[in-house]
């Protein structure tokens, strides 16, 4: 039987292929509208949806996804909100946790499935302090207990708006040695990275050079054989392409959010360095204008490797809900070129992931025992 598309996402797959020459026309048909960089299958509270749920929402739309829940657990505290249950970070002034039994779980979700499922997921590992020397450690016992399995690591965050005063113990700095351990690890691993750090401090006024910036530069450079991937190009709720208008920034004095981003993207030491454009905050700045829409595109036309399409959905109740972030970028895929619109719904996907997958299964087949012993 054929599954309709919502008017939405109809008029995006006719977009497409009107767009695309005869072979690309016929590889999006196959190839759904786009591959999910960003996806949460589990919340605050560890509690999500089903892979198979999540399955049915994929059908037909979207061919891959990475899996991987929050690598934070907020804290009931019955003397904060009684017998209110909080499920969101902004539910309770309680402290958030690791919790490194998500690994675990996400796990269990991918080797429950049957083999052909599998090939379209690409499990992260979340469940780590960065601030913690052993990070590095926790991630390569994960690797040792789950083979086969994981892809990358992340998300997860340094800088975050409300997020970071909320986690319990040391606060995480992109300065840490903890966290230079372990992307010198995810490097030799071939692990890709997906790391959620905020561009700047919330309510900013955009009058100096943001000390975030600067040092996740720092940070990349320091680091340049690890696939990294910024997640939400630096954007929060809050933090507003807005408050950088005007700042000296990394390369010179840009004018926006923009022309930070292409500071980081024509710097030849960063060839390892992507951007997700997930997260509906996200999408709300980029179609916020006629100008802003067009320069976007602009960007994405010139650097068409180096953006990946995401949702960052958590545990979506419908597949309206799940395609929402994805309609909202329309008026900017309208602009692209065939292959700057494959390449940012698709192609970097396949690309950026396939390898991370080649690499982590060849260390994995030197570093990893067997049941019997060897290596």
């Amino acid at each position: 039987m054929t599954k309709r598309l919502s008017a939405g996402h109809y008029a995006a797959a006719v977009l497409f292929a009107a767009l695309a020459p005869a072979s690309l026309a016929a590889r999006e048909k196959a190839e759904c509208l786009f591959n999910d960089s960003h996806f949460h299958l589990t919340n605050y509270v560890q509690e999500g949806i089903s892979v198979e749920d999540y399955l049915k929402i994929m059908d037909g739309k979207v061919c891959r996804s990475t899996l991987f829940g929050i690598p934070l657990q907020q804290m009931w505290d019955y003397n904060n909100t009684g017998d209110r249950a909080p499920t969101y970070y902004l539910n309770t002034d309680a402290p958030l946790y690791y919790y490194s039994f998500t690994d675990a779980y996400i796990a269990q979700q991918y080797l429950a499935m049957k083999p052909a499922v599998r090939a379209r997921f690409d499990p992260m590992i979340t469940g780590f302090n960065p601030s913690d020397m052993y990070a590095a450690d926790h991630i390569r016992r994960v690797l040792q207990t789950y083979p086969g399995v994981f892809t990358g690591i992340g998300e997860f965050s340094i800088h975050k708006e409300f997020v970071s005063p909320k986690v319990s113990g040391i606060t995480a700095s992109l300065t840490s040695k903890a966290l230079d351990r372990l992307l010198d690890f995810a490097g030799e691993v071939g692990l890709v990275v997906l790391l959620h750090n905020d561009a700047d401090v919330p309510f900013s006024k955009g009058d100096k050079i943001p000390t975030e910036w600067l040092q996740m530069r720092d940070l990349l450079h320091r680091h340049p054989n690890t696939t990294i991937i910024w997640a939400h190009t630096g954007l929060g709720r809050v933090v507003k392409p807005s408050q950088l208008t005007g700042s000296d920034g990394p390369g010179g004095r840009p004018d926006d959010h923009l022309d930070f981003l292409e500071t980081f993207l024509s710097d030849p030491k960063m060839r390892n360095v992507y951007f997700d454009i997930s997260w509906d905050e996200v999408a709300k700045y980029a179609v916020s204008s006629p100008q802003t829409i067009e320069r976007t595109a602009q960007l994405l036309n010139r650097y068409p490797d180096r953006f990946l399409f995401g949702t960052d959905n958590v545990a979506p109740a419908s597949a309206e809900a799940h395609f929402k972030v994805f309609d909202m970028w329309a008026p900017v895929f309208a602009k692209l070129t065939p292959e700057a619109s494959h390449a940012v719904r698709l192609g970097n996907y396949e690309r950026i992931f396939d390898e991370g997958r080649r690499r982590v299964r060849a260390w994995e087949a030197a570093n990893v025992k067997t049941q019997t012993g060897k290596r």
